[in-house]
């Protein structure tokens, strides 16, 4: 089975298994219980409610509005970096060093290029990171807060582990 395959299981906890955990323990595979159980997620986040803690006013971007500055410098690359980039490549071409520096002045670009999708972590960190560790840094958002189905959620994983047992 490949690497991403496993990434994409997005096993959790035991709801997303069903009973095959305790088939192995009857059975006495130790082998599937292992893996099943090395496949749960280590962060205690995944299992665990945790709430949002909101966010102060940025006083950096409210200084900057009322005082009428620039944006600062970026010190990371995003998508909006590489046209930037780009317009400098070309100012220098078309009227050298000194047009390339005008051209920064007004509109710097990004200190750091870096790769991109894995999570502001050097390729080789991010290839090293576990598959939940992946999956997290894929995401954008934050998960919800609480989870108010969750008497649902068991309730589902309940009736499908029936009907696979039943088929």
């Amino acid at each position: 089975m490949q690497v991403h395959t496993l990434d994409k299981t997005d096993i959790i906890n035991e709801l997303t298994i069903g009973s095959s955990i305790n088939h192995a323990v009857q059975a006495g595979r130790r082998s599937d219980f292992s893996l099943l159980v090395a496949m749960f997620s280590e962060d205690v986040r995944d299992n665990t409610p945790v709430e949002k803690i909101s966010a102060k006013a940025d006083t950096e971007s409210l200084l900057r509005a009322r005082f009428h500055l620039a944006a600062p410098q970026a010190l990371v690359s995003n998508e909006d970096s590489y046209p930037v980039s780009a317009m400098q490549s070309q100012a220098f071409h078309q009227g050298g060093i000194l047009n390339t520096k005008l051209h920064h002045y007004l509109l710097p670009e990004a200190l750091l290029y870096q790769t991109e999708d894995t999570g502001g972590l050097p390729e080789e960190v991010y290839h090293n990171l576990s598959g939940h560790e992946r999956r997290k840094h894929a995401k954008k958002e934050l998960p919800q807060s609480l989870p108010t189905d969750l008497y649902s959620q068991l309730l589902v994983a309940s009736r499908k582990d029936q009907l696979n047992i039943n088929v």
